[in-house]
């Protein structure tokens, strides 16, 4: 019998829901609504399309948004230029520098100096430093994600053994960071990682982040286990499929998120909730 499906797309749209509550509640409180800034530099096609569909969540839930567009021969002087202006710009409660940037531009560099209070995706040095110190702050948007996939779930994390494959700055090692905060036990594989399919199998909770395609078979996976697939692989026919091999794990899992329609619709679900608490700290509420 396979195991239960995580429908991501469904606790999105609770997530949103949530966001547009809250954003209606901020407007009623404060006269306008929290403000969403994105920065694209260049045409990168994919870019593109994430950049729109942000700008689109925004508008479906309320928030304002403020889409920025830079030619991909933008000097660094004028990115840094955009940034320090919305750093100032009290309208705009959070800002995101799309990635990757073109080459002549150090795209770590200019989300570090998006201010930390602005900074929803979690990724700067700040942020990064307040997660890890369990400090109150804005959580990487994915791994943010994952966690309330969990708790939907209904997985108890506390006490149990978690394995992380993949350690990015981006995704593995805040995901973690956060699940050490919830009392579980983490371990953090890696492509260096010895006999990587037995350290999988002992996850009571197994999360894959590592960019290839159908890599997590059934033999790496504890019976019962929840797994959580980051993954996200377009075939050569077109089809897209995560770093699990689904079809071969499900019967085997407690609980699994597909690809597509897993952990995918809770990152911009996340992005928008970050925007709300951000705009909430700036006008001096307390973090939730």
């Amino acid at each position: 019998m396979s195991g239960t499906i995580i429908d991501g797309k469904q606790v999105a749209a609770e997530v949103r829901g949530e966001v547009a509550a809250d954003v209606a509640a901020f407007v009623e409180r404060y006269g306008r609504a929290p403000g969403l800034a994105t920065i694209l530099v260049g045409e990168d096609p994919a870019s593109a399309v994430y950049v729109g569909g942000k700008q689109r969540a925004c508008k479906e839930v309320g928030l304002q948004g403020f889409d920025h567009r830079l030619p991909a021969d933008a000097t660094r002087e004028q990115v840094v230029a955009l940034i320090d202006e919305l750093n100032a710009d009290e309208r705009v409660s959070g800002i995101i520098c799309q990635l990757p940037v073109p080459a002549h531009l150090d795209g770590v560099e200019l989300t570090n100096l998006i201010a930390a209070e602005k900074d929803v995706d979690g990724l700067t040095v700040a942020s990064a430093g307040r997660l890890a110190l369990g400090l109150p702050g804005l959580r990487p948007c994915t791994p943010a994600g994952v966690i309330r996939l969990l708790d939907h779930a209904g997985v108890e994390l506390q006490g149990t053994e978690a394995v992380v494959i993949g350690r990015s700055n981006l995704f593995g090692k805040p995901m973690g960071q956060l699940l050490l905060q919830r009392n579980a036990t983490v371990t953090t594989a890696h492509s260096r990682t010895t006999d990587l399919p037995a350290v999988a199998a002992r996850a009571d909770v197994l999360i894959v982040a590592v960019g290839r395609a159908q890599m997590v078979q059934s033999d790496w996976v504890k019976p019962g286990a929840t797994v959580i697939d980051v993954g996200m692989n377009r075939l050569e026919g077109g089809t897209l499929v995560g770093d699990v091999d689904f079809d071969a794990v499900a019967p085997v899992a407690g609980a699994i998120t597909p690809v597509p329609g897993g952990v995918g619709p809770m990152t911009i679900a996340k992005l928008l909730a970050n925007t709300v608490q951000a705009a909430r700290m700036q006008a001096g509420e307390e973090p939730k």
